[in-house]
């Protein structure tokens, strides 16, 4: 049986006994964690961010997730899930980090998710990684549907009857005393092309490593349907083969997946011997990307204009253009050219800490960017945090015009919370950071 462990960001695993507030890994998937987190430190990845390795007095070594989420299944068939750390008045369980997870990532450019229905899924029953999965056999059995596409290849073969052109050289060296063949080349209609080979790669690989009885009864109906295509012996090449054609449209969200799960380079480059699959995502990617998604929604494009990662202007102009400035997001309001710089910052603020937590860093660069946007205000977006549930932080202004407003984006009730950011910006602005009123 395959075993499935769940934690959330800044929580942690330890080995070999119970502990109240950690979960507990056997100690063979916990060192093959370990192994994991340091083989990717030493390989000059971003893996510092991904978990920490410490050594906690009276309990012994512990490994705490940070700022990724996502899924890491070993090779043992174990799976690990890291969820977003998420807050709300009535709490939070399991399920909804999860469906708030794939909500996020279907905003991602990178990841084929846009088409996901967790409606149609029994997601507290399913990892994360059996998520992904059954999302591709719904894209390949759409292919199926409509028939595997096809190509021409060059086949040349000693043949009992003659058909294409003979290749005299070969046909010399071969039939000698063979009078009755032929040796030829012609061209072959069939479907073992590039792209259906890799997704046959990827119905085998994830063959074996699904624990889910109907989702194996699933691929091995694909993998008949793709009987006479053979798998793909070097996955690089055959991507670079790839034919992006309008014919081939329907191929599109699948090969994403293919290039998921047969490399990973889609997400993230973590890899390790004892690890089959590593699909993790950085918070602060996932929540930006989200926010800005939403904002696209809420905000009428004939009212507003909404630029995402904006390079409009650099800090300084002399002696030459330096210091690009880049905010999340910038809004111009079409009724009267009024800009509204936002920027997201995934983390925890406290009323317990100095300024709520806020850097002075971020507070310059919103003070940067107010100055070089001339913006009506600017506003910081915090995730709600169980330090600020019902607390208010105020407007930061300064003697000189600069506005920081600093907002909490309740991720369970996120429809409230952008109302309130759209309030901010359409003009009829909200007395409450805590936007969900």
């Amino acid at each position: 049986m395959k075993r499935l462990y769940q934690i959330t960001e800044y929580s942690s695993f330890l080995s070999g006994r119970e502990l109240d507030g950690f979960v507990t890994l056997p100690e063979q998937t916990f060192a093959g964690l370990e192994n994991f987190i340091l083989f990717n430190r030493n390989a000059d990845t971003d893996a510092l961010e991904l978990m920490g390795i410490t050594v906690k007095k009276g309990v012994g070594k512990v490994i705490t997730a940070k700022n990724y989420v996502g899924v890491i299944t070993m090779k043992d068939g174990t799976v690990i899930e890291i969820l977003p750390k998420l807050y709300s008045s009535e709490g939070c369980d399991a399920v909804q980090a999860k469906r708030v997870l794939l909500e996020m990532l279907k905003t991602l450019r990178a990841v084929p998710c846009k088409s996901l229905q967790t409606s149609n899924l029994k997601i507290e029953r399913m990892s994360i990684f059996e998520i992904f999965i059954r999302m591709f056999i719904r894209e390949v059995f759409r292919i199926v549907k409509h028939g595997l596409k096809c190509d021409y290849r060059q086949v040349e073969e000693n043949s009992a009857f003659f058909k294409g052109k003979l290749v005299l050289s070969e046909h010399i060296r071969h039939n000698c005393v063979h009078r009755e063949r032929f040796y030829v080349a012609f061209d072959e209609f069939d479907p073992n092309r590039p792209e259906n080979r890799l997704i046959k790669s990827a119905l085998l690989d994830l063959y074996r490593q699904t624990a889910s009885a109907r989702t194996k009864t699933d691929l091995r109906i694909l993998l008949n349907a793709f009987d006479a295509v053979s798998p793909s012996d070097n996955y690089d090449r055959d991507f670079s083969r790839i034919k992006p054609d309008r014919s081939m449209a329907d191929y599109h969200t699948a090969l994403l997946w293919s290039k998921v799960f047969l490399t990973g380079k889609s997400f993230t480059a973590f890899s390790g011997s004892e690890v089959a699959q590593a699909l993790l995502f950085p918070m602060e990617t996932l929540f930006e990307s989200y926010i800005a998604a939403l904002m696209r929604q809420k905000l009428p494009s004939q009212n507003f204009h909404v630029s995402v990662q904006d390079k409009t202007y650099h800090l300084f102009s002399h002696p030459a253009k330096k210091f690009l400035l880049k905010p999340d997001i910038v809004v111009t309001r079409r009724a009267d050219g009024a800009v509204f710089v936002c920027d997201t910052k995934w983390k925890l603020l406290s009323q317990r800490k100095p300024n709520y937590g806020i850097s002075q860093a971020d507070m310059y660069q919103m003070y940067a960017y107010q100055k070089k946007y001339q913006a009506k205000s600017v506003l910081l977006l915090y995730p709600l945090c169980d330090g600020l549930t019902h607390g208010v932080i105020p407007d930061f202004k300064s003697d000189d015009g600069v506005s920081v407003k600093v907002k909490l984006i309740d991720l369970l009730d996120i429809q409230h919370s952008m109302d309130g950011i759209r309030s901010c910006i359409g003009g009829q602005d909200s007395h409450s950071n805590y936007v969900r009123q």
